[in-house]
């Protein structure tokens, strides 16, 4: 089971290059990311941009333009979207304050989901997880509290998704909720509260926050207050999609590009 995000490149690394097409690839933090997943071996990248300006960024920051496919276009806007699908985010976070990879949604796609769409991210969550070896993740749908609140929607669905996922209609995974975020993540917490009966609290794989505001600053706190790293993919699409902040480490997006590899349909 992979433990740390530096275990995604050398898992990506065994399984070879995979074909990498990068939108707007004048970026100088992309094309950096992208051009030091070259070099680990994990990815053949062709950059969609404008040629002259591709040119001038990667001479200004002592880039091979080389380990490139250069394609001149000036936007790249279709094709990555099926028919009625659902798209989300998905992100793997490490911190030092927690005692594993932790696997999240959504930061930064859907605002506000509806119930259709959170069983929808509860997929994504799991296959994420299985990337990372676990065949069956404990998953906190977190609210405001541990305790049922029938006026809170987060609190309510939170509930109606574990009763789903005790009955087995959301695959092999281990649903429960609603969970406050510390109850979820810290046993202690969980005990003084007195939650029992939860085999998630205190131990989760992933968490389903109930909007992207909530999520988003999770996210962005990890690193900015925790000292962690992130690797981020959008989920639905027809192939693996890697969108990161533009705040985002070069580690991050090669973490991201990194995981983008392993979901690749072999």
């Amino acid at each position: 089971m992979i433990q740390h995000l530096t275990e995604i490149v050398d898992e990506a690394r065994k399984r070879g290059k995979k074909r990498l097409a990068v939108a707007y690839g004048q970026d100088s933090h992309t094309l950096e990311a992208v051009y030091e997943a070259y070099k680990e071996g994990i990815v053949e990248p062709t950059l969609f941009g404008e040629k002259k300006v591709i040119e001038q960024v990667c001479a200004e920051n002592d880039i091979d333009i080389k380990a490139f496919n250069i394609v001149d276009e000036a936007s790249k806007e279709a094709g990555l979207f099926p028919p009625k699908g659902v798209l989300s985010h998905v992100s793997i976070v490490e911190m030092p304050c927690y005692h594993k990879l932790l696997v999240i949604s959504d930061v930064a796609v859907i605002p506000l989901p509806d119930f259709k769409q959170k069983i929808k991210q509860i997929g994504y969550l799991a296959n994420v997880a299985s990337l990372l070896g676990i065949e069956t993740p404990k998953i906190a749908c977190i609210a405001p509290s541990e305790q049922l609140l029938p006026s809170v929607i987060s609190s309510t669905e939170g509930a109606l998704l574990a009763k789903m996922g005790d009955r087995g209609q959301l695959g092999n995974v281990i649903i429960d909720g609603p969970l406050s975020l510390d109850v979820a993540l810290y046993k202690d917490v969980a005990e003084h509260k007195k939650v029992k009966g939860s085999s998630v609290a205190g131990d989760p794989d992933c968490l389903l926050f109930p909007n992207l505001e909530s999520a988003n600053v999770f996210f962005k706190s990890v690193t900015h207050l925790c000292g962690g790293e992130l690797a981020a993919m959008v989920a639905g699409t027809k192939v693996p999609c890697v969108l990161t902040s533009r705040g985002d480490t070069s580690k991050t997006k090669l973490y991201s590009i990194a995981l983008a590899c392993l979901a690749v349909k072999q």
